[in-house]
């Protein structure tokens, strides 16, 4: 009997984990009944009852493996701390909101029996609010400009066998490009489209700023992309400069000196220094990110010794 591991990160869901637990054992009751199950939950610096209610799954349902961190480090170091403590010959992400349809994970591991290594459950409609879908059509517009093979809405829905699992621990650095590492490995994929479920209980922790760094993270992170639009607003630049350099010198030698005017010198200056400054900008995320890998520091830190050690 394969054993599925479902890694469920928690931030401030409580509420929405008795259910969460309840959809995944019903499945285990009926069309995945020849499987077994385990769900590790890593409370992420829940606020709210968050881990109380995990410690009560825990004791009605040996399957439960609780897990917390001393404080929030983010929905990425929660699920790579979910996948180093899951033990399955699947590994399946899943959100603590309800909002990703538990019921889908049958085709998920039908489709890794199949002989898929990776199976994306990605988003094509989502019961979000307008602002929140247009944000992520923006984002993943951007992103897929990078990385083709990324789905036109994302995902954080996946399935991954154990030898991928092992491959994306392999993978280092504190801030995580998740869906590029994923895909990166080249290992055999399937995609099953979904349309993402309105929340129902409790709100969305992932405020603009979450959500801005996530996407610089899976920007810098994962592609070239800032650096290429860089030399390509450099170029850009530099063409218009000599084109207007060359009109400037024709004008000079035909005795018809431009318009004399702070205007056109302003302009310039603004332009160019406005590109600079995007440029170092851009530099400068390369460079914390850097700075942040030689500390050293670990991307999580357990509350207690022992799960650590487990």
């Amino acid at each position: 009997m394969a054993l599925i591991s479902y890694v469920v990160p928690v931030y401030n869901n409580s509420g929405s984990l008795r259910p969460t637990w309840e959809g995944i054992r019903e499945l285990f009751q009926q069309e995945l009944a020849n499987h077994q199950y385990e769900i590790v939950f890593v409370n992420d610096g829940s606020k709210d009852a968050s881990w109380e209610e995990i410690q009560q799954l825990a004791t009605e349902d040996p399957k439960v493996r609780p897990f917390r961190f001393t404080r929030n480090f983010g929905q990425v170091p929660a699920i790579i701390a979910g996948y180093h403590k899951s033990s399955g010959d699947a590994v399946i992400n899943i959100s603590a909101d309800l909002q990703d349809p538990i019921e889908l994970t049958v085709q998920m591991v039908r489709s890794w029996e199949a002989g898929f290594d990776v199976v994306i459950g990605h988003r094509n409609d989502r019961q979000d609010s307008v602002a929140s879908n247009f944000f992520s059509k923006v984002a993943y517009g951007i992103l897929r400009m990078s990385n083709r093979n990324i789905p036109e809405g994302g995902f954080d829905f996946v399935l991954m066998s154990r030898r991928a699992t092992d491959t994306f621990l392999e993978y280092q650095g504190r801030n995580r490009y998740f869906q590029g590492d994923i895909l990166w490995a080249g290992y055999r994929t399937a995609l099953l489209p979904y349309v993402r479920r309105k929340r129902t209980i409790g709100k969305s922790q992932y405020n603009f700023g979450r959500k801005l760094k996530l996407f610089l993270d899976y920007v810098i992170d994962g592609s070239y992309l800032p650096i290429r639009m860089m030399s390509l607003s450099g170029v850009a630049v530099s063409a218009i400069g000599l084109l207007y350099a060359l009109v400037v010198t024709a004008a000079w030698a035909l005795r018809a000196t431009p318009f004399p005017g702070w205007a056109p010198l302003m302009i310039a200056g603004l332009v160019i220094g406005g590109m600079i400054m995007l440029m170092l900008g851009v530099i400068g995320e390369y460079l914390w990110r850097i700075l942040d890998e030689v500390k050293h520091k670990p991307m999580f830190i357990f509350e207690d010794r022992s799960d650590a050690q487990q």
